[in-house]
């Protein structure tokens, strides 16, 4: 017969008790310094006439937003503001993210090559892109996007329905109308602008390849290090059934990869989304640009950089909830 439970004592010789005795005393130091933190700063502004509160976010906020997704005027308070820049921040986290994977998966496959040229080049990219500063690089972007590239009366013409300018990139836009029905609108260039369709500024373009190039250095040799983890045996095996080096590639030893180097690609969505926040260097209005005009015009720092933390660590945690979800499905289960 099995041997009857421990049951564990309460008691001061328990090792358990004093680790949880320990905890919460360390819990309630914490909470203690916080609130005397707190109280001496609202105390201290209180001393310098310094107002404090969140009652400022349903005030107008009193200007404009050069770019967003959600029709805002200056009359409207600041809540929305937030609202407004930190849809732009999701704006180009999540279109980075699939795009810095799609680039990043490329790159880090390409350095896997036989081919010379294709492996060195790979290597050169992940080299150079993950060595020179992010902010650099988004300058480097901005530069040539609002010099190198032609006016709007001289738009390139990249694709059909695609016009390429300093004025930024208009592109054929699908559109829903009760009468027509879903229909394509479509950008058309007149004497001096193009009119329709959709379009994207030099700032949003800037903020998106730089954060795309830059993190699918880091993805690429995560992607790298990923495959290489499969054990050779399992390339030996798939070879010796007859199947291509793409075949092996895609059946094998990506789907066993995918255990490694789904943990340290949640690390990257989360620097990417997180290295948005540079997005004010080059005039982008995402939430962190908002906030510091709202800090500007009403003095309430403390708020306004709480609001920023909790909009960034938001995104955060459900960035890794949802990989962690992921990874649970994608984890190999053993019979």
């Amino acid at each position: 017969m099995p041997p009857p439970p421990k049951r564990r004592r309460w008691t001061w010789r328990s090792q358990a008790f004093r680790g949880v005795v320990y905890q919460l005393v360390a819990l309630a130091v914490l909470v203690a310094a916080g609130a005397l933190l707190l109280s001496n700063t609202l105390e201290n502004m209180r001393a310098r006439g310094i107002k404090s509160g969140f009652d400022f976010i349903t005030e107008p906020a009193g200007f404009a937003i050069g770019e967003s997704l959600i029709p805002f005027d200056s009359a409207e308070s600041y809540g929305k503001a937030y609202a407004v820049g930190l849809a732009n921040t999701l704006r180009v986290a999540l279109v980075g993210i699939v795009a810095a994977t799609l680039l990043g998966t490329l790159v880090g496959i390409s350095r896997l090559s036989r081919n010379a040229l294709v492996k060195r080049l790979a290597g050169a990219y992940v080299e150079v892109t993950r060595n020179v500063p992010l902010l650099l690089q988004l300058f480097m972007w901005y530069f040539a996007l609002t010099e190198f590239l032609p006016p709007i009366e001289e738009a390139l013409r990249p694709l059909p329905g695609f016009f390429f300018s300093k004025n930024g990139l208009q592109f054929p836009l699908p559109w829903w109308s009760a009468e027509q029905g879903w229909f394509l609108d479509m950008p058309e260039k007149t004497e001096i602008s193009v009119v329709g369709g959709g379009a994207v500024t030099p700032e949003y373009l800037t903020v998106l390849l730089g954060l795309t190039v830059y993190t699918a250095g880091y993805i690429a040799e995560v992607v790298r290090a990923g495959i290489q983890a499969v054990p050779i045996g399992q390339h030996e095996a798939a070879a010796s059934l007859g199947l291509s080096r793409w075949h092996t590639l895609r059946l094998v030893q990506m789907p066993q990869a995918l255990r490694v180097i789904i943990p340290p690609l949640t690390s990257q969505y989360l620097n990417l989304t997180k290295n948005s926040s540079l997005a004010v260097a080059v005039g982008y209005p995402d939430v962190l640009s908002i906030a510091a005009t709202s800090l500007n015009q009403t003095g309430r720092a403390i708020e306004c950089i709480t609001i920023v933390m909790a909009c960034y660590l938001t995104l955060s945690l459900l960035t890794s909830a949802f990989m962690g979800i992921y990874n649970r499905r994608a984890r190999l289960k053993e019979r």
